[in-house]
């Protein structure tokens, strides 16, 4: 089956190359990268790689944005299997298959890459974090997952037809697990393996205890207006 990988990326010059030949290395060649307005050399680091499979939002719009945009190019360019995974260099390409292999034998539409399943070498306050978003998602949304703002995921052609959000920030992820319930997608989850490093941890536009309690605030509001 036709899989194509997705990496939505701000400011991520210093790295893009090392993620993109990585997951080259581990036999994936269909690469789309979406630069959400980074400040930095990204787009033309992706560039000198990937060649016309690299696209430009003008301004920062979120890694939702980001995302959507690779979607949509995947699914225009005849994907079956669409892989989204981070630019950091946190995910391993390795685990790609992980999430590619319940769709391709066993007819999953969604499948969840999720840390917490194997949180080893996991920070304690991001496990925490983690399962508060995953509280918070079930009440909102009504099914409970182990890792709800992973980026780390894999659709079927299906899923990816009949998933439609609204949000560009990271509430995009939780929105997602909505539109699984919505839908009755079959998905499952597994574990995969994070590596937290000096760079990626120190990212200012990661997640945090402030920008988490934004997120929660977007998705509450999306529900009440």
């Amino acid at each position: 089956m036709k899989t194509y990988i997705v990496i939505p990326a701000y400011n991520e010059g210093k790295i893009i190359q090392e993620v993109i030949i990585d997951i080259q290395k581990a036999g994936y060649q269909n690469i789309i990268l979406v630069d959400d307005g980074s400040a930095d050399d990204t787009f033309s680091k992706a560039q000198e790689i990937l060649d016309n499979l690299v696209f430009r939002h003008k301004i920062n719009r979120g890694k939702g944005a980001a995302t959507k945009t690779g979607i949509e190019a995947a699914k225009i360019l005849g994907a079956n299997i669409i892989v989204t995974l981070d630019g950091d260099g946190q995910h391993a390409p390795a685990d790609i298959a992980k999430l590619t292999a319940p769709i391709e034998f066993d007819s999953f539409d969604v499948v969840l890459g999720t840390r917490l399943l194997n949180p080893k070498g996991m920070p304690r306050y991001k496990i925490l974090a983690n399962k508060i978003g995953n509280f918070f998602t079930w009440c909102l949304y009504g099914l409970w997952v182990t890792d709800s703002q992973s980026g780390f995921r894999a659709y079927s052609r299906h899923a990816a037809e009949v998933i439609n959000t609204q949000s560009d920030r990271y509430e995009y992820d939780s929105e997602v697990i909505r539109e699984i319930r919505k839908y009755k997608l079959k998905f499952k989850e597994v574990p995969i393996t994070v590596r937290y490093t000096q760079y990626s941890m120190g990212k200012v536009q990661k997640q945090s205890f402030l920008t988490g309690l934004k997120t929660l605030y977007k998705m509450i509001w999306n529900i009440i207006s």
